[in-house]
């Protein structure tokens, strides 16, 4: 089977199912595993955001979808030449990756219609569904199983875990800085499985602006910067940029607390596939550091409130 993938987290799906080698194409953001940056790139995205604020992306990024313009091109000629038999792609959101709409017409036009497999989880249980529907696409379906069984058992370990805590701090996961997003999706569910009390956002719903008031009104006693698609070295920056200055920030109880964390979004939370579970052990760690010391991802956060305030 010859596999082109348009998400960094279908990618890590089919690496972690064994497909590596039926993996054709990836996207120009696929990074994990290693393996997958020496496959051939059939994305680009039409906004340079390396050297942009993160209030001049979201502007640019407003700007593109009013226009009805795609932020990210599909080499078309290359997937005709690719012959792909399957293309792993979703239809959630367009900032994230190719328009599902640009996939089903590129895709037309190739003389050997490849099958185009759409996921759009929105919680953790459709994570792992992801992971099924990919097995059963392409005959592993016994290994997504088993994959699907080893993850459920790490949630539910720090589901037990986090049950021991006397107490439920308030979590704040940032998903932006300038304009402030909450949480979404699957994030605020991560809080409350990790122990803490998720607000700014709804379980299963998409990340929404928020006020600042809104923040300060919430008053967090954790504070995670979880930027999508930013790595953690890009957090830390644009979070000294933009939040000491905020009306209330030094007053906000995490921040006085040392609890301000930048986290490493686009390896972990932003990239529904395998790893949202090291990202839910990271957040336990986070949240309650005496019941889950060494959990997580040692590199996947930053302690930033002396510097924040």
């Amino acid at each position: 089977m010859r596999i082109v993938s348009l998400l960094p987290s279908t990618t890590e799906i089919a690496f972690a199912l064994g497909l590596g080698d039926q993996v054709v194409a990836v996207t120009h953001e696929c990074d994990y595993p290693p393996e997958a940056r020496a496959r051939p790139v059939i994305t680009a995205s039409a906004l340079d955001h390396h050297h942009a604020t993160s209030a001049e992306i979201d502007a640019a990024v407003r700007g593109q979808l009013r226009d009805g313009i795609s932020i990210y091109s599909l080499d078309t000629a290359l997937l005709e030449r690719l012959e792909p038999d399957l293309v792993l792609t979703q239809a959630l959101c367009d900032v994230c990756a190719v328009s599902f709409g640009v996939v089903e017409r590129a895709v037309a036009g190739v003389s050997a219609a490849p099958r185009i497999l759409s996921l759009e989880p929105t919680d953790l249980e459709g994570i792992f569904g992801s992971i099924l529907a990919v097995g059963n696409a392409t005959g592993r379906r016994a290994r997504a199983a088993e994959l699907v069984a080893q993850l459920r058992a790490r949630v539910e370990r720090v589901r037990e875990r986090a049950a021991r805590a006397t107490y439920r701090p308030r979590v704040a996961c940032l998903e932006w800085f300038d304009p402030p997003f909450g949480p979404g999706h699957w994030l605020p569910e991560l809080v409350e499985l990790a122990g803490g009390r998720a607000g700014l956002g709804a379980p299963g719903e998409p990340s929404r602006r928020v006020t600042w008031d809104e923040v300060v009104a919430f008053a967090p006693e954790v504070i995670v910067l979880a930027p999508c698609g930013f790595d953690l070295e890009r957090t830390v920056k644009e979070a000294l940029a933009a939040l000491p200055w905020r009306p209330g920030w030094d007053a906000l109880p995490a921040v006085r607390a040392g609890q301000v964390f930048a986290v490493d979004a686009n390896s972990y939370f932003s990239r529904p596939g395998p790893r949202v579970v090291d990202s839910l052990e990271l957040l336990a760690r986070l949240i309650h550091p005496d019941l889950f010391a060494g959990w997580g991802p040692p590199e996947g956060a930053r302690p930033l409130a002396p510097a924040l305030r």
